[in-house]
């Protein structure tokens, strides 16, 4: 007799578990509390779906952080460039951008999405959506739909509900407390990729607010990046921040405070802006000074001035240095709910080899309900691939091996 599968969560995880479980043979069903499956997977393709990245794959695989070692052979499985190839195999052709980012050249998630489930359709897979799971009872799995309360049971589950990041597409965390009253070991979900409160004055805020800051090196805990954020009301967002959130998160917990380092002109030597800020007349204004001098435009001279309200009583040499390292306060992370991922959930050392919770037989976890996180680039889509992957072949061997 065919084994039942129950998949909880149609996101890319769930998914990709769906069709390597029905490649085996096996009886699925995706069940997902949305009117439809793939929400935020569609949200992250809105600007151009960044399905994965081109950097080496020695280093590609060092990007998730505590999670490094437990994660690598799990990578191992869906390598980012076997996530081209499948692709490929549904009629999304890829390339390569300028940053290493990898995107499909119609820069849209919405066709991969549609010839994914064509497919998994194709391949008898059963996706039920308006079912929200709300817990098991004993081995039976509990839901409310449109049509009522609905008890299932299956030969396997897994559990592939994402994190607490963007709730309105679904992932909500509900899931946090049935888990830990089965006993399952839980790290606190904590925001990542996420903006950060700056506290600005009023007058900044309301001058800059929605504006991009080019062209700027960042510097924390993560290392040194370059790019560009965004002064968003009270305080910063974008994609250079979020290579650093998790180091500014981690050091405001840790220490109650967290500064971000910027270069606002990553061009110049601080001994060559020194040279050239002492060469400008003293009468002329700060700002016409620092953008003869430095290039610095008028929102770099704002932040500057918002930073240290003394900068224009420095000396060339002194401001120099504090446009070579500007040091930003950040004060506390936006909420979980803005962020674009999240850390924290069921921790690693709670499954076996197989994804399999240690404490509950039969039931696998996979994606981003799991305590990993990495920077945007493509990594969070590549792990919850491959954890989907790695969750489907541990469901595989389960239900091979025989029962006493």
């Amino acid at each position: 007799m065919t084994k039942s599968v129950a998949i909880i969560g149609g996101g890319p995880a769930g998914l990709m578990a769906a069709e390597r479980l029905a490649r085996a043979g096996l009886s699925v069903t995706v069940y997902d509390a949305m009117p439809t499956v793939g929400r935020k997977f569609l949200l992250a393709g809105k600007s151009g779906l960044n399905i994965t990245h081109a950097e080496d794959y020695a280093r590609f695989v060092t990007r998730y952080g505590a999670a490094n070692d437990r994660l690598r052979p799990v990578l191992d499985l869906m390598t980012p460039e076997e996530i081209r190839v499948w692709a490929a195999g549904l009629g999304t052709e890829t390339f390569v951008g300028t940053s290493g980012r990898v995107f499909p050249k119609v820069m849209k998630a919405s066709p991969l999405l549609r010839a994914w489930l064509k497919r998994l359709e194709g391949m008898s897979v059963t996706i039920l959506t308006r079912h929200r799971w709300t817990g098991f009872d004993a081995d039976t799995l509990l839901f409310d739909t449109p049509d009522g309360a609905k008890r299932v049971t299956a030969d396997a589950t897994l559990l592939a509900l994402g994190g607490a990041s963007w709730p309105k597409l679904g992932s909500d965390a509900a899931w946090v407390p049935w888990l830990k009253a089965e006993g399952i070991d839980i790290a606190p979900l904590r925001p990542a990729n996420c903006g950060f409160d700056c506290d600005f004055s009023e007058s900044f805020d309301t001058r800059f607010s929605g504006q991009p800051v080019r062209s700027v090196k960042a510097t924390s805990a993560a290392g040194t990046t370059q790019g560009e954020f965004v002064i968003s009301r009270g305080g910063i967002e974008g994609s250079l921040l979020y290579a650093h959130s998790a180091a500014l998160r981690d050091a405001l917990d840790r220490d109650g405070k967290a500064t971000l380092i910027l270069d606002l002109a990553p061009g110049r030597t601080v001994e060559r802006l020194a040279t050239d800020l002492a060469r400008q007349d003293r009468k002329a204004s700060f700002s016409t000074r620092l953008k003869k001098a430095a290039n610095l435009d008028g929102l770099k001279i704002a932040l500057l001035r918002e930073v240290d309200p003394t900068a224009n009583q420095r000396e060339a040499s002194g401001l120099a240095n504090l446009i070579k390292a500007l040091p930003l306060p950040v004060k506390r992370p936006r909420p979980i709910a803005e962020a674009i991922s999240t850390a924290g959930g069921v921790t690693l050392d709670a499954i076996d080899d197989g994804f399999m919770l240690k404490s509950r037989s039969g039931t696998f976890v996979s994606g981003e309900m799991l305590d990993w996180e990495a920077p945007t680039g493509g990594y969070l889509l590549t792990a919850c691939f491959a954890t989907g992957i790695a969750a489907a072949s541990g469901i595989d061997r389960w239900l091979a091996a025989p029962r006493a």
